[in-house]
């Protein structure tokens, strides 16, 4: 009955016969709760970021979380408090940032589309980095800054054209892709941004996916970036800070291999090293890999629907909860919280959702044995999810829970209509 705990991300486990985060009975919160709900570990968090921290411990370095990954406060808060700046990439998650505290020179904003009125939002609380993506920024920006008395701290980011192998849609590191300047263009960029006088150069930066599992497209743009940084520096603009992104992949499957995060910063520190830029400020912005094996949803049955072609397994988690399979084809492991032997229900479901769409789907042709009211767990659910979610079909976005050791702590009650209809308006 039930799966091997080495299937199962780090920190759930089956304990007497019962799917647990840490530990706490996942049925418990379901049953206090409702579903869908979220559930996140948050040792498993502090472990993801540890890696981390040991593999740029000794180096000059700034770990700025990714928001957009999941912005839930009591998220952000848990990486701040262990030291992580925040990677922004809006004026709406400047303000979660800054509710939680952060100190406002350990933000980076990332994006291609800043407007004006979020670099004057960005300069008035002092934030370390305006990560740039276009000439046409920097001379907004510049302007701003000039209008305010400031000199705005920026980066540019480098296009690298490097093929992460990865998903098209989640792919940024290609001249196809609509981030960063092409590196051809790149030494004329910053001696541009270097002759502004509302602008002050401090870095580089370069972003190149995400999900990656593999070490060599990281080596690959390192190696780019760095030969950058030597036409930079020799064309007389000084680079304070080498900025390599995030997009480290998780394991999804169960059997993917991606490296661990000191795994790899060992490889490229020694890349680093070895082409004389080992003394250099190191900034980077991981997101799924702090956050996404940290969370599971929970999902309650709903009916059993045999077919000629295809039986539907439906459940009340839906695309608005999970997008990232209507998406992008995202697989996620789905596993039963309170695992029964299988019997003659042991069969093949397509797990689909309430809402009406072909896309509504969690999983495809997944063996299980359950009954209408058992709960599933929608497993590495951590990231891209709720931070995506919608209200689609009038639905509320789910209740969140932090688990703290055998503590459990509701991070976000679960949204109403009425939430939803607050700022609408009849005729």
């Amino acid at each position: 009955t039930g799966l091997p705990d080495s299937t199962l991300p780090p920190f759930f486990s089956y304990q007497d016969q019962a799917l647990h985060a840490e530990g706490v009975p996942l049925q418990r919160l379901a049953e206090e709760h409702g579903t869908p709900l979220f559930v996140y570990s948050r040792a498993a968090i502090l472990d993801a970021l540890a890696a981390y921290q040991r593999g740029l411990a000794g180096r000059e370095h700034l770990i700025c979380y990714a928001v957009k990954a999941n912005s839930s406060l009591a998220i952000l808060q848990t990486l701040v408090q262990a030291g992580c700046g925040l990677d922004i990439v809006s004026g709406g998650e400047l303000e979660r940032a800054l509710a939680v505290g952060v100190s406002p020179d350990k933000i980076i904003f990332s994006g291609v589309g800043k407007t004006r009125a979020e670099m004057r939002q960005a300069l008035q609380v002092g934030i370390g980095c305006f990560n740039v993506e276009s000439r046409a920024e920097l001379d907004v920006l510049d302007e701003v800054a000039r209008e305010m008395g400031q000199r705005a701290p920026v980066s540019v980011r480098v296009n690298p054209n490097v093929d992460a192998k990865t998903h098209p849609y989640i792919s940024t590191g290609l001249k196809g892709n609509k981030f960063g300047i092409a590196q051809e263009d790149v030494v004329e960029t910053y001696r541009h941004a270097a002759a502004c006088a509302g602008l002050r150069v401090v870095g580089i930066d370069c972003h190149i996916g995400s999900q990656i599992t593999q070490t060599g497209p990281y080596l690959d743009a390192m190696d780019r970036v760095l030969d950058a940084v030597e036409s930079i520096e020799a064309a007389g603009v000084k680079i304070e800070h080498i900025d390599f992104g995030g997009g480290l992949g998780i394991d999804y499957q169960g059997n993917d291999n991606p490296p661990a995060a000191d795994a790899l910063w060992q490889a490229l520190l020694q890349r680093l090293d070895a082409r004389g830029f080992g003394d250099r400020k190191i900034c980077i912005e991981p997101g799924r890999s702090l956050v996404g094996n940290a969370g599971a949803c929970l999902t309650e049955v709903l009916f059993l629907k045999p077919g000629e072609q295809k039986n539907f397994l439906i459940v009340d988690a839906a695309m608005n909860d999970l997008p990232r399979p209507a998406m992008y084809q995202a697989f996620h492991r789905i596993v039963p919280v309170q695992p029964r032997a299988a019997d003659a229900s042991g069969t093949v479901w397509d797990v689909v959702g309430p809402v009406c769409e072909s896309g509504d789907w969690i999983g495809r042709d997944r063996a299980l044995a359950v009954h209408s009211g058992d709960l599933l767990a929608v497993l590495s659910a951590g990231a891209y999810c709720m931070s995506m979610a919608s209200n689609y079909n009038t639905r509320g976005r789910a209740a969140e829970m932090l688990v703290d050791g055998t503590q459990a702590h509701l991070i976000r009650a679960r949204e109403s209509v009425a939430d939803q209809t607050r700022l609408e308006r009849l005729l």
